[in-house]
């Protein structure tokens, strides 16, 4: 059986794509033992020209961007699309549109997770733009799940922390303190696991050792990917 190929939409930010090529050849390397390593095609975009998109409101046209990346990854071979993202997942489905390869959702692949741990009103930690969208909220409605945000305040904190610190590689104590002093005021209010729901997060926040379950989006995504691209070898190892 032949290992199917891995195609990464990353660059947004750079940080969190080194942490998705780490982690998915990690995996590969743990299920196949000796040197193995993942088939990864990687488009890097320029992250900037995607900021200036989202802060504008342009959508559709950060849709069109990202919908030629994965067209031109399924054209190198990739089996199958990530977007390496939490916020970019507003266009996924016009992502998923352009190309007949499978993208694989990072909001479905967290949902399920949650489901099977039990998890029904997680709280969100991620950009301004995931948290107030609606797009996050709603898909994971879909899977019966209900998310908590923190309040104006809270939202701003997140959102200033990822994108001043996290995505220039700024990792400080201090934000990490106040990013658990709101999973504490989320837990009084009911939360009963918490999402880091921006790929930077896992930078700071170690998904083990939080007052609530967490659960790394990050990781889910990349176990995700790992799995679809081993699904053939595995089961022939097993048979």
């Amino acid at each position: 059986m032949v290992m199917r190929k891995i195609g990464l939409i990353g660059g947004m930010s750079f940080e969190s794509s080194a942490v998705y090529y780490r982690m998915v050849n990690e995996a590969v390397r743990e299920q196949l033992g000796g040197l193995h390593s993942a088939e990864v095609l990687l488009h890097s975009v320029d992250f900037q020209s995607i900021v200036d998109l989202q802060k504008a409101g342009r959508w559709e046209d950060a849709a069109k961007r990202l919908a030629d990346v994965a067209r031109g990854l399924q054209a190198a071979g990739a089996d199958c699309v990530l977007i390496c993202t939490n916020t970019m997942h507003l266009i996924a489905d016009a992502v998923q549109a352009a190309i007949y390869i499978p993208l694989i959702n990072i909001i479905d692949e967290t949902a399920m997770r949650l489901k099977a741990a039990g998890s029904r009103r997680p709280l969100l930690l991620a950009t301004r733009y995931t948290m107030e969208h609606g797009f996050y909220a709603e898909r994971m409605r879909s899977h019966g799940i209900d998310i908590l945000v923190p309040d104006a305040d809270g939202r701003t904190l997140v959102h200033n922390v990822i994108f001043d610190e996290l995505c220039a590689g700024k990792v400080l104590r201090s934000s990490r303190r106040a990013l658990i002093e709101l999973i504490d005021k989320a837990e009084a209010q009911g939360a009963d696991a918490v999402i880091l729901g921006c790929t930077e997060i896992c930078l700071t926040l170690d998904p083990k050792a939080l007052p609530l379950p967490g659960f790394d989006s990050t990781a889910i995504h990349a176990e995700a990917a790992v799995a679809f691209a081993l699904e053939g070898i595995c089961l022939a190892r097993a048979a």
